[in-house]
């Protein structure tokens, strides 16, 4: 396998409007991402990717850019950009950008221009169509809710938004939009940016005709089949690939919703010349909800190690895989999947870590993942900012029918502001966070979970974390090694073994708070294990207690 410092890097992912609040404004800013610069290099981590900080009138939290090479006045200016750089550099940190490409905010020129009039040399470059008897094009609904098509009267048509209204997409199909992203990603690249996280890229092509979907929910048609992974997807990032991407020594990876692995392949495989990885959503993903994603169910274990083995094993020698638990647009992965509780908060935050971190792919860290934080648990509505909390909560609560205590609970376990809750550097006011009055609410645990409590406790989440990260960067087995799962028909354990030359990693975690039993592999009996890494001071091969994770090296 080819090496590279990509596959062989950690990714710490910036939030920065949630990370660290330099002017006592209330929201994150870029003198505050730089300000913990030398927290991020103790920490380890190699590559910043650092959610949307391009100018925008914020409606989807920066996802919506109305200028592509400015940035937001919240988070201050491009001369604050350009010492971030400078300064992440000397670290040997590298920055990753969020490119936002498949829409624009509806304040981009190029949108203002476009809504003119249907002979503006703008207006091919979003997708506009004519309504059919007084109703919008087809049936499809926003994935923020709503229909997908905004009326727009100074020319009688509608224009097509898969997102919010004020995040018309872009028209792809047109060689002057794809000739004005790879200028601008040119740009970047040669300010001395290290590549793209490409926002929703796999949904930049769109079927030509436009037709119905399935009505799922009794309301709208379901986009979905007629936006991902389009006809020409792959033929744009070949060409993205060509004339911007190859002439860089970069990374890239793409916001593949739906993908599968024959997909992934096309994506980002070994010879594909379009990206170098994808993510996929399955292990976030509970199948066949009657809300979509609008849940409180926990996500089964069976189901996480499903996907992740497919993963692992079958773009083996074909592609690199992407590994996470949480992001921006999840939430909190010890709240999700581990155990939240005061008892097992510790313990279940490193077992979570363990398992993700000794798979083979790229680990994502995301901001405040490395000292467990959990879930906001919110009790008002108003206390949420997410424009898709308030879409979801009205669609579900006046049109389908869904109580409000219900839905609450719902939003407690899965909205994005789970996510989006201010970084919890110590136990003073705002957890450090800020001196002003914070653009989202404090989660209230701070005083108990905090980078202060953790950094000098070697027992802590945080120094845990350091260990995961140093063993990766002194193992080539944890990079290259092929993946080998175990105890596949368990559904307390997950269990794996890597592979590289005459070495073996084996892995052993327990998702549950109860002791288990597991028949341990013969080799691993037979030999004298090192123990590399555990949550418990003391191991016994064979037994795993509450929430145990504990490596073995021969």
């Amino acid at each position: 396998m080819e090496r590279a410092w990509w596959k062989e890097s950690i990714v710490y992912q910036i939030y920065p409007r949630s990370f660290y609040d330099s002017n006592g404004d209330g929201i994150g800013d870029i003198q505050g991402i730089i300000s913990k610069l030398d927290y991020l290099s103790d920490l380890g981590v190699d590559i910043l990717w650092i959610c949307p900080m391009y100018k925008s009138p914020n409606t989807d939290n920066g996802y919506d850019i109305s200028d592509y090479k400015e940035i937001m006045t919240d988070f201050g200016t491009m001369e604050d950009f350009d010492e971030l750089l400078e300064k992440a550099h000397k670290r040997n940190i590298k920055i990753v950008m969020d490119l936002v490409v498949n829409h624009t905010s509806d304040e981009h020129p190029w949108f203002i221009e476009s809504r003119k009039s249907k002979d503006n040399p703008y207006r091919d470059y979003y997708i506009w169509r004519e309504g059919k008897e007084d109703n919008p094009p087809n049936n499809w609904g926003s994935w923020f809710g709503g229909p997908a098509w905004e009326y727009d009267k100074t020319t009688d048509m509608y224009y097509l938004h898969i997102f919010s209204k004020k995040q018309p997409d872009l028209n792809w199909d047109n060689p002057k939009v794809r000739e004005e992203v790879f200028d601008m990603m040119k740009w970047w690249l040669d300010k001395g940016v290290a590549g793209f996280r490409m926002d929703v890229i796999s949904l930049i092509s769109k079927h030509p005709d436009l037709p119905d979907g399935e009505v799922q929910d009794g309301i709208y048609g379901n986009l979905s089949p007629y936006c991902i992974n389009g006809p020409h997807v792959h033929d744009y990032l070949k060409e993205m690939y060509g004339k911007v991407l190859s002439k860089y020594d970069i990374m890239t990876v793409g916001e593949a919703t739906g993908v599968t692995i024959d997909e992934a392949v096309k994506y980002a495989g070994y010879n594909s010349k379009e990206l170098h990885s994808v993510f996929q959503f399955e292990h976030v993903d509970i199948q066949d909800e009657k809300y979509g994603k609008w849940t409180d169910k926990k996500v089964p274990l069976k189901h996480i190690k499903e996907v992740f083995i497919k993963w692992q094993t079958q773009l083996e020698g074909k592609a690199w895989n992407c590994l996470f638990w949480s992001n921006h647009d999840q939430p909190r992965a010890v709240s999700r999947f581990g155990d939240d509780s005061e008892m097992y908060h510790s313990l279940s935050a490193k077992m979570l870590a363990t398992c993700l971190h000794m798979m083979k792919g790229t680990p994502y860290i995301y901001q405040g993942e490395e000292i467990g934080m959990t879930n906001a648990n919110f009790e008002d509505l108003n206390e949420y900012r997410d424009l898709e909390t308030f879409n979801a909560y009205d669609k579900l609560v006046h049109h389908l029918g869904v109580k409000h205590d219900t839905m609450m609970k719902y939003l407690k376990c899965i909205s994005r502001d789970n996510a989006r809750t201010p970084m919890q550097w110590n136990s003073s006011k705002n957890a450090g966070f800020t001196t002003g009055t914070p653009w989202i609410r404090v989660n209230d645990n701070y005083d108990k979970i905090n980078v202060e409590n953790q950094k000098n406790d070697p027992l802590s989440i945080y120094n845990y974390y350091k260990k995961l990260i140093q063993l990766r960067h002194n193992y080539d087995i944890i990079v290259y090694g092929t993946f080998v799962p175990l105890l596949e028909d368990s559904e307390k354990i997950f269990a794996y073994k890597r592979r590289l030359g005459n070495n073996r990693l084996y892995v052993f975690c327990n998702f549950t708070k109860d002791k288990q039993l597991y028949e341990a592999p013969e080799e691993l009996l037979l030999s004298n294990p090192r123990t590399l890494i555990s949550n418990y001071d003391t191991n016994v091969i064979g037994l795993l207690k509450p929430y145990e994770a504990v490596i073995y090296l021969i």
